[in-house]
């Protein structure tokens, strides 16, 4: 299995032009990938808005890029346009692999008057994948504000716990075909996306703390979440992904994209690669390869 993870920016390169066909052919390029996580993906934002756009609806565009991938929107931004029509802009995941569930999480937005900010979303989708159902969560955390990524960090932690709470505790009753029809809850999960944080900060070691139960004890229904990058090549710099050919936004190069994996999942870890050549966004895509 081979999932890529990127922040678009809404398929707009260095080169100033907008392409989401340029997208999808420098990530199949990567590795023929069964996963595709977008981040910053944009519907009906029209230069000025964001630089470039022709106003084009991409969540459709790389559906129809991917015919053989199902596709799994999100939008953190929804509003009215000038025309009355919709505006979006939010991530998506396509599978090759069946979707057996779908959740999409509003993660919190507390308040904090001292930056601008935009609501923030965490997608979730149940995979039906050769190593068994599957988990994949795609999120995009707030840049401005610290104060509203530790709240969705959180979020997210709780999530996690709660779903793999219901996978220990499956009712045996499946009442097939109706709303409570029991798919798989997996505690197999990957989360990847742009944290907006680097790997020195507490946020990253907090998404990593362990699962504790009500008497304080470490859960052993919740495998704890673990960067994917460091488990496979311990103490090994995580390569730059953010910056790297445009400085004009970033005068300094960094990292704040990650794959995280649950514990159960990390015997399956093959590769991780970041492809440092690609400039059609201002972040590199990552891919994270996974064996039975």
């Amino acid at each position: 299995m081979k999932l890529i993870s990127w922040n678009i920016q809404w398929a707009r390169g260095i080169d100033g032009r907008v392409e989401p066909e340029r997208i999808v052919r420098d990530a199949r390029a990567m590795g023929d990938f069964d996963v595709l996580c977008l981040q910053e993906v944009s519907a009906c934002y029209p230069a000025p808005a964001l630089a470039g756009s022709r106003g084009e609806n991409q969540f459709e565009e790389f559906a129809r890029l991917l015919p053989e991938f199902t596709p799994t929107p999100i939008a953190g931004v929804d509003v009215i346009g000038p025309d009355g029509g919709r505006r979006c802009f939010g991530n998506m995941i396509l599978s090759r692999y069946p979707v057996l569930r779908v959740l999409r999480h509003q993660l919190p937005w507390p308040v904090d008057p001292a930056v601008i900010s935009m609501p923030r979303t965490l997608l979730e989708v149940t995979l039906d994948t050769p190593l068994g159902p599957l988990r994949v969560m795609n999120t995009h955390l707030e840049y401005y504000s610290a104060l509203q990524r530790k709240a969705q960090i959180k979020a997210i932690r709780r999530c996690h716990e709660e779903t793999c709470g219901r996978a220990a505790g499956e009712m045996a009753a499946e009442r097939r075909g109706t709303p409570y029809h029991a798919f798989p809850h997996a505690t197999k999960t990957i989360l990847t996306g742009d944290f907006n944080f680097r790997p020195e900060d507490p946020l990253h070691a907090r998404l990593q703390a362990p699962f504790t139960d009500a008497d304080g004890e470490v859960s052993p229904h919740v495998p704890r979440l673990v960067d994917a990058w460091q488990h496979l090549y311990g103490n090994r710099k995580h390569p730059i992904n953010v910056g790297l050919y445009d400085r004009e936004q970033w005068p300094e190069a960094f990292t704040c994209d990650f794959i995280f994996a649950s514990e159960d999942l990390l015997p399956h870890l093959h590769g991780f690669v970041v492809d440092g050549y690609t400039k059609a966004s201002d972040h590199q895509p990552q891919l994270l390869e996974l064996r039975a």
